[in-house]
């Protein structure tokens, strides 16, 4: 049984030169250096941001990942992070992995826009599952580990494929997933496209926003080993190279993955372009779920949302007031109601 726990909200203040980054927030997670890092769709940097206040996030700062990691391309396209998290010393982000479709502008006329949504696109830098060394709340492509001198970490980030990635690649071939990859369906007409993810020491769980089969979502869950100090591979798993788990979200995708202990939860979405149902569900014990099976999560939480605006993308689970609580985000924000004049975007606190 879902509820509406919503208790409060917190502000998420930016520098002014970097404030329109506020309306495109993707992914989010709290680390225990008590930042608060964030990604956006529309950039190739994160964004971190420190709690100034019971109930502000600010002094922000912004890092290249370029200054980091060797991205696939090093032009000016964006990387679509669409998934964040921290483990073992390392700051976790995920490419969308999908294709573009280009969208409808005002300034166009109907035959320039009929030729932009017949236009699809593949931007490398969106196939970029990577890693970062955060110690001590600071980002390093190299350092020691904090904890034993003699072991090294390393900024690194999975091998290219032939066609992107080479999770994509192996995906081709894939019964489920091999066809929406192979016509090249755009991420965002129920296409391939990853919107979150969760690590566990070398496991990684991915959750899939499309495709949605029937009404069923899919997390996959990928384990990875070192090539060199900075590539890694997809790791041999019992006969296979993933995982994949299916789950019944009520006909939604998934937006975003957070552990709750040894249970995953799922924030979940349209696949498509609408505005809600917006849910969080709790996969029970998802560390030992058996492969392969169908899973029905349970519904906890209701999400608001708006009418083309507060499209929930990420969330994190922080202390406030004392409180073990969960912080959402949200893309397009509402101008009127979560925009701030201070350059600052309301993020709203479910108890938890």
């Amino acid at each position: 049984m879902t509820n509406n726990s919503l208790s409060d909200r917190v502000i998420l203040e930016f520098q002014e030169k970097y404030k329109d980054c506020r309306e495109d927030i993707s992914a989010v997670i709290f680390t225990p250096d008590n930042h608060l890092w964030l990604g956006t769709d529309e950039t190739k940097t994160l964004e971190c941001l420190s709690g100034t206040q019971a109930n502000t996030f600010a002094d922000h700062q912004r890092f290249p990942i370029a200054d980091f990691i060797d991205l696939p391309n090093k032009s000016d396209i964006e990387i679509d992070i669409e998934g964040m998290d921290y483990a073992d010393n390392y700051l976790w982000l995920v490419g969308s992995h999908s294709l573009k479709r280009k969208n409808v502008k005002s300034d166009k006329t109907d035959l320039e826009n009929l030729e932009r949504l017949a236009t699809v696109e593949a931007e490398e830098n969106r196939y970029l599952l990577a890693r970062i060394p955060l110690v001590k709340g600071k980002l390093e492509r190299e350092c020691n580990h904090p904890e034993d001198a003699s072991k090294k970490l390393t900024a690194a980030r999975l091998k290219k494929g032939n066609n992107g990635s080479l999770l994509s690649e192996v995906l081709a071939k894939d019964a489920h997933l091999g066809s929406f990859l192979n016509a090249k369906i755009p991420g965002k007409d129920n296409g391939f496209d990853i919107e979150g993810i969760a690590v566990y020491q070398n496991r990684i769980f991915l959750g899939l926003r499309g495709p949605v089969l029937r009404g069923w979502a899919i997390i996959l869950e990928i384990e990875i080993e070192e090539v060199n100090s900075t590539r890694f591979k997809l790791k041999e798993q019992p006969g296979q190279l993933y995982k994949k788990h299916l789950v019944y979200l009520s006909g939604l995708g998934v937006r975003d993955l957070c552990w709750d202990g040894g249970d995953l939860l799922i924030l979940a979405g349209p696949t498509i372009f609408l505005d809600g149902p917006v849910k969080i569900f709790r996969l029970n014990d998802a560390l030992n779920l058996p492969e392969p099976t169908l899973s029905k999560p349970t519904p906890v939480i209701d999400i608001p949302y708006g009418n083309e605006e507060d499209h929930a993308e990420g969330m994190t689970f922080f202390t406030y007031e004392g409180k073990r609580s969960l912080l959402v985000v949200y893309d397009s924000p509402a101008k009127l109601t979560r925009l701030t004049a201070e350059n600052g975007v309301f993020a709203d606190i479910f108890q938890f």
